[in-house]
């Protein structure tokens, strides 16, 4: 799985409008885990992490939002702003999300349950881990 941007196929009519995401298919792992970010403040970011194992797919279903996404040695801000829109983030990819509209509700999606020893929360950790999987 490569991080990438994804438009999402919208089925609309005069009721309104669907998105549908199916495991294996849009989405390219099996959702184990799914949570949401609401009441955000646009001068608070969130994030500031990577996974080593989790894999995750970004969603801002309301308002808009902006994702860094690291991979160490790049690094690519995405403007989410339709819920159609799903952002794929692969472990080993140092996050955040931040300049958040009002209404923002950001969803994600992962392919692991919680588990604390799964996160890297300190930026020159991560580029250590990045670092000594290169010059394996």
């Amino acid at each position: 799985m490569n991080n990438c941007f994804v438009e999402l196929k919208d089925i609309s009519d005069e009721r309104g409008s669907l998105v549908v995401i199916e495991n294996l298919k849009e989405i390219p792992f099996e959702v184990k885990r799914v949570y949401y970010l609401y009441n955000l403040r646009d001068d608070k970011a969130r994030g500031f992490h990577a996974h080593k194992i989790l894999n995750q797919a970004f969603l801002c279903l309301n308002g808009s939002c902006k994702v860094l996404l690291d991979d160490g040695e790049n690094q690519t801000i995405y403007e989410m702003n339709a819920p159609n829109q799903m952002l794929l983030c692969k472990n080993k990819i140092w996050h955040k999300m931040f300049d958040f509209s009002d209404n923002c509700i950001f969803l994600v999606l992962a392919d692991q349950e919680y588990h604390e020893d799964d996160y890297i929360r300190n930026y020159q950790d991560f580029l250590g881990t990045v670092k000594d999987e290169k010059n394996d």
